[in-house]
């Protein structure tokens, strides 16, 4: 036998009390908008009737397949990912002061200043970045859905940290491993981590009580909390 590489995709949701579930894991040969759309309908399958807002972090094909089987779903794309994967093309005497000119743009009060600073960018930055400059447009509308949203709801959502900080858990457990015999090993020695990570999450996330209230507001009938 080979060893192969396998990747164990987790979707991790906030329920109307403020508290974190695991919604499902899913083990991949590789990502695509087939595979995504078989991971949202069979979430939909599975009882999740409606998503607010989804944060993901740029995987090929995802947010058309929110959209297409949850079509009122907010997709915000994640801009820690986006700001790594950009200082990756940006030479190392420049990053420190990339860095600050980004941080104005997801730092902005409104889309529209961030606007103006990532026009800014552009005229500072584009005939050396290009590429950089062109991510950023082609990806603008996606990146910037948090900024219709109050500051509180807005840190909740525009990276997808949350579901980083429990990756960091699972990783702990999973490359002690090594290889694994099989797809269902894994993912039965994830879900085993998962329990006892999740034994940890007994309260709502810092603030609920206020964020509630707001996207109560926001959503509407979608989003009932009395």
């Amino acid at each position: 036998g080979r060893a192969v590489t396998r990747a164990i995709y987790n979707v991790l949701g906030i329920n109307k009390e403020g508290h974190k579930e695991l919604l499902g894991m899913y083990v991949a040969k590789s990502e695509g908008a087939n595979f995504w759309l078989e991971v949202l309908t069979d979430l939909q399958n599975r009882g999740v009737e409606d998503i607010m807002i989804c944060c993901v972090d740029g995987l090929k094909g995802f947010p058309d397949a929110i959209q297409s089987v949850f079509p009122h779903t907010a997709v915000q794309l994640c801009i820690v990912h986006q700001i790594r994967n950009s200082i990756k093309y940006v030479g190392s005497k420049h990053q420190k002061e990339f860095l600050k000119d980004l941080k104005r743009i997801y730092g902005a009060v409104s889309k529209e200043a961030a606007e103006t600073e990532l026009d800014n960018l552009e005229a500072k930055w584009g005939e050396q970045y290009p590429i950089v400059i062109k991510s950023w447009r082609d990806n603008w509308e996606r990146l910037t859905e948090f900024f219709q949203y109050t500051k509180e709801i807005r840190r909740l959502i525009y990276t997808t940290n949350t579901v980083e900080g429990y990756h960091r858990q699972i990783r702990k457990v999973t490359k002690n491993k090594g290889v694994f015999p099989s797809d269902a090993a894994l993912e039965k020695l994830v879900y085993l981590a998962y329990r006892n990570v999740s034994e940890k999450w007994t309260m709502p996330l810092a603030n609920w009580a206020l964020i509630s209230q707001q996207l109560a507001i926001k959503f509407g009938d979608r989003f009932e909390i009395m």
